[in-house]
């Protein structure tokens, strides 16, 4: 199924997890002022636009998982999926020291349409196909740039964010250092923001959740994200059985 906010792969799957991607893409609308942020294509092929490689991992995981994914249509530019409507960075005018041009001077009713045609409806699409599911489990996937401008590199291959519910992180992160890899706990970004999608979709709702932080550079080609996908898709299948949720 195919929407301009939202791609649905795998709807009549019979597993459990519900994926998803909410930083898939980075394309603009050709309403959002002509389909162009005043970026040049080298910032909006950057992390600031979207999450290289998730949406790669997030469809391979998928049909090895046998389950549903859905994925934004949207880059975050034009308005972020993650974020409560009330968060301050729903649309971001300043993201890793680049100012996006378009946004700058985006007034209520920029914000208004791009909730009404961008953001409700992918969030209206992932409550119905969660509601649909029998105790669906759900499995946010992103990406995360190796480097911010002037930061220290990061060190995770992997990164898993939680909030209270921590019944399949835990687990999952003591799976993952198990392979070797440099698994960060609520790193690099915290496991929280009230209203993102995680909070709206899993922690409203009590249904069990992981989101998953893979690092660009391992996926940013078709094979690394076939790898990855490889890779998780057993662990969280354990990890899943063993919890008995």
């Amino acid at each position: 199924m195919t929407h301009p906010a939202y791609q649905i792969e795998g709807a009549g799957r019979a597993g459990r997890w519900l994926l998803s991607c909410d930083h898939a893409t980075n394309h603009v609308p050709d309403w959002v002022n002509g389909g162009d942020l005043g970026l040049p294509a080298a910032d909006m092929g950057r992390h600031i636009a979207y999450d290289i490689g998730a949406a790669g991992v997030t469809r391979h995981l998928a049909a090895l998982l046998d389950s549903p994914a859905i994925l934004s249509r949207f880059s975050r530019l034009v308005i972020d999926p993650n974020r409560g409507e009330d968060d301050p960075t729903l649309l971001m005018r300043l993201y890793d020291g680049t100012i996006i041009p378009a946004n700058r001077h985006a007034g209520p009713q920029d914000l208004s349409e791009r909730l009404d045609r961008l953001y409700r409806p992918y969030h209206d699409a992932y409550a119905d196909l969660a509601a649909k599911m029998q105790a669906p489990v759900i499995c946010a996937i992103h990406s995360f740039t190796p480097r911010l401008r002037s930061r220290a590199p990061r060190p995770w291959e992997v990164g898993v964010l939680f909030a209270h519910d921590e019944r399949l992180a835990k687990p999952f992160i003591t799976a993952c250092r198990a392979q070797g890899w440099c698994t960060g706990e609520n790193e690099p970004y915290a496991g929280h923001l009230p209203g993102d999608a995680i909070d709206r979709h899993a922690l409203q709702h009590g249904r069990p959740n992981v989101l998953i932080e893979l690092r660009q550079d391992l996926i940013a080609d078709e094979a690394g994200q076939m790898a990855w996908a490889d890779r998780l898709a057993p662990i969280l299948q354990d990890v899943l059985k063993d919890s008995q949720l």
